[in-house]
């Protein structure tokens, strides 16, 4: 056929005459614009409805039938209707329809709206068809408009490969691009498809947005009150820490001699005895304890050297660049040496969730959340762009400062 000075054949030879007509039931938007882009590839098109001397479709060169009428004469049938409207008119077309190829291409008003796919419930309706899904995803406006580049992709699927064939050579026959997506399976998925809101886009949208909102937080005031005080009461907080350690250290010393602990070893060596049993020597048990108690006797150490630097008797004897690498770096190596120690502690505890008592963590892993990202904001700190331009502030440089003095440079101000 000729439209529009153009010549408009289906792009697949194995059309013939017989079998190039196409049915659609449903005389909405989609079925009407489908119907349109199918008219102008070559393809006689039949529409069902239920008043046909009352369709106001605006296509010259289709015929417009009852729905068994039209049904009977195609072998290809597309319904275009919701899936409210299946039953009944479908269910009394089982016989009309049974060994026919049906093409669903509706769509739900929201994700998972039902619990099987709309494919799978009309295969359900109507065992004797060949149901196929295909279509959901184009557009009544770009079928009708032409404008198929965002909207070119269509995905198939069926149980039967032989209606998907014959669905998938209309596809290409209308300019469009099939992609099998195998059995019925997949048409919940397709249909699900259309309703999706860029859900690529959401983690790094909500990660943006938050970067946003927490460096707009840190730049509205130049230094917050809250930092000021936590800043001016470091030295305190460190002291209140160490003494904790202290705390630590001489528990630990005193387990041995716990009533609790000398009865259990004792159970265990006559235990042992008694059934002529010998515990295995675990090399690693031994690293791992050698390991932890390294770590917690350096780390205690240099916590106590910091503690002492800190008394106003020690500050004074030593200059300012000594106090700082003191307090500033033994300070962060002191961090990563008892951070190490709890580590070690925990070992593999930290991924056995089922060992958690209540599925809450224990304490010594609550306690690291804090030190690791102190640590990992350390770690971000050396960087040498981002050191580099502390150093500068620390120094006393600004940005407007530097702006306004190569202004003055530019104006002669400033002699050379």
């Amino acid at each position: 056929m000729e439209t529009n000075g153009t010549n408009l054949t289906p792009l697949n030879s194995d059309f013939t005459e017989k079998n190039n007509s196409i049915c659609i039931l449903g005389t909405g938007d989609f079925g009407r614009s489908l119907g349109y882009k199918l008219l102008q590839c070559g393809f006689h098109v039949i529409f069902g409805s239920r008043n046909p001397a009352k369709a106001s479709l605006l296509l010259r060169g289709v015929e417009v039938l009852g729905h068994a009428e039209a049904a009977q004469k195609c072998p290809i049938i597309i319904v275009a209707v919701q899936r409210d409207h299946y039953d009944p008119f479908l269910k009394e077309l089982e016989d009309v329809l049974d060994g026919k190829v049906i093409v669903d291409i509706s769509n739900n008003l929201k994700i998972d709206q039902y619990p099987e796919s709309n494919a799978e419930y009309l295969a359900q309706m109507l065992p004797g068809a060949k149901v196929v899904k295909a279509f959901n995803t184009v557009s009544a406006w770009s079928l009708q408009s032409g404008t198929l580049d965002a909207s070119r992709q269509v995905f198939v699927c069926s149980d039967d490969n032989a209606a998907k064939q014959k669905v998938i050579d209309i596809v290409r026959a209308i300019g469009l691009t099939p992609q099998d997506k195998g059995s019925l399976l997949a048409a919940k998925e397709i249909e699900n498809y259309p309703l999706q809101l860029f859900p690529m886009w959401r983690l790094p949208i909500y990660l943006c947005a938050g970067l946003t909102v927490l460096v707009f937080i840190y730049c509205y005031s130049r230094f917050p009150n809250w930092l000021d005080r936590w800043m001016l009461c470091r030295k305190q907080l460190g002291l209140v820490a160490l003494s904790y350690a202290f705390l630590h250290a001489i528990y630990t010393l005193v387990i041995p001699i716990r009533y609790y602990v000398r009865h259990r070893i004792a159970t265990n060596t006559i235990a042992q005895a008694r059934g002529n049993e010998t515990s295995p020597f675990q090399t690693v048990m031994a690293w791992r304890t050698d390991l932890y108690i390294a770590l917690g006797i350096l780390g205690f150490f240099f916590y106590v050297l910091l503690g002492i630097t800190s008394l106003p008797s020690v500050s004074n004897a030593v200059n300012w660049r000594e106090f700082r690498f003191v307090q500033s770096k033994l300070g962060y190596l002191t961090l990563v040496l008892c951070t190490g120690h709890a580590f070690v502690f925990g070992w593999n505890k930290f991924l056995n969730v089922a060992s958690f008592r209540w599925s809450i963590p224990p304490a010594y892993t609550l306690s690291l959340v804090i030190p690791c990202i102190v640590l990992i904001l350390k770690f971000v700190l050396i960087i040498p762009c981002v050191d580099n331009r502390i150093t500068k502030i620390r120094q006393g440089w600004e940005r407007h400062s530097t702006a306004q003095a190569d202004k003055k440079f530019k104006n002669g101000d400033i002699a050379l």
